[in-house]
């Protein structure tokens, strides 16, 4: 059974300030999802399922969906801040979405088949594609065996500023043991990666540590554990005006509960993206080369 993908795209890009799921950055107007549908049919996914928000529907069914017809089926499901499980009522003063776990939720009634999630405004890479589609098409004998792919947080830096990673710790089976989300990570002076823990130090991180980009692989039961967990999560913090229910904090349960396991996969692809808009001409010159050296087709679709 071929992968589906399933592409985050709900979200506004409040440090770049605008929708960079529609910017175009590559040499013939590609937005950074174009190259990351292109890789992902090579890799032999079979369905692409992108989550937006209603208000852009028009605007996204008419920039990007129209270009893939002919090439993968497509399909758009939609995140809200009131699409939550019965017996919940989403806050009248609540604005921001509830994270990126509650818009894999979006997905339960798409999608039917191993999935991998990634976020619409990020460069994985080819490589990256094809390791999570290999091991997504691999035979599973019980729930709870999913897998993502480890990027080196080396390869995921930007000068521009710090970033966010979930960085990830893994047993001597290869499995994720844990992942916790930092939020203040970029070079020191010297070139080091640095990033601020919870009582305000800066602590070190080795280039090759592995951090999760959202590139995550699951199979559909992951939607059934995403919503108990949810509904946990409301329980404690549906009045909380900032909480947000990220992948991370899912599977970090789970793994702990010891009903998941999640193979932690190698990739010496590069990750870049626009996190601000100084990233932006880097990012462009990037594509132009990738374009030029053969990595892509001038025409992509």
């Amino acid at each position: 059974m071929k992968p589906t993908l399933f592409v985050l795209a709900a979200g506004m890009g409040s440090r770049y300030g605008g929708l960079k799921q529609l910017d175009p950055l590559g040499p013939q107007g590609q937005t950074i999802m174009d190259y990351s549908i292109y890789d992902a049919i090579q890799a032999g996914f079979g369905k692409v399922v992108f989550v937006i928000r209603k208000d852009f529907e028009e605007a996204f069914r008419e920039k990007i969906l129209s270009k893939y017809e002919g090439h993968i089926p497509v399909e758009v499901v939609f995140q809200s801040t009131d699409k939550l499980p019965e017996g919940y009522t989403c806050p009248a003063d609540r604005t921001k979405p509830w994270g990126t776990n509650h818009a894999v939720l979006m997905g339960k009634e798409a999608i039917n088949e191993p999935f991998a999630v990634i976020n619409a405004d990020d460069f994985y890479g080819r490589d990256a594609f094809r390791v999570i589609a290999e091991d997504l098409m691999r035979p599973r004998e019980r729930k709870g065996d999913y897998s993502m792919v480890g990027f080196r947080v080396g390869n995921t830096m930007t000068e521009n500023g710090s970033v966010s990673r979930g960085v990830c710790s893994k047993g001597e089976d290869g499995c994720l043991t844990g992942v916790v989300e930092r939020t203040s990570i970029a070079y020191a002076p010297d070139g080091s990666i640095v990033f601020t823990d919870e009582e305000g130090k800066e602590q070190k991180l080795e280039p090759t540590t592995p951090v999760s980009m959202n590139l995550w692989g699951f199979t559909p039961d992951y939607f059934d554990y995403s919503e108990r967990e949810f509904k946990k999560f409301l329980d404690k913090d549906l009045n909380t005006p900032k909480a947000e229910f990220f992948i991370p904090l899912c599977i970090d349960t789970l793994i702990h509960n010891g009903e998941a396991t999640v193979k932690v996969l190698d990739t010496d692809s590069k990750w870049f993206g626009v996190t601000y808009s100084a990233d932006r001409p880097g990012v462009v010159e990037k594509f132009a080369e990738l374009h030029a050296n053969g990595t892509y087709p001038e025409k992509m679709f």
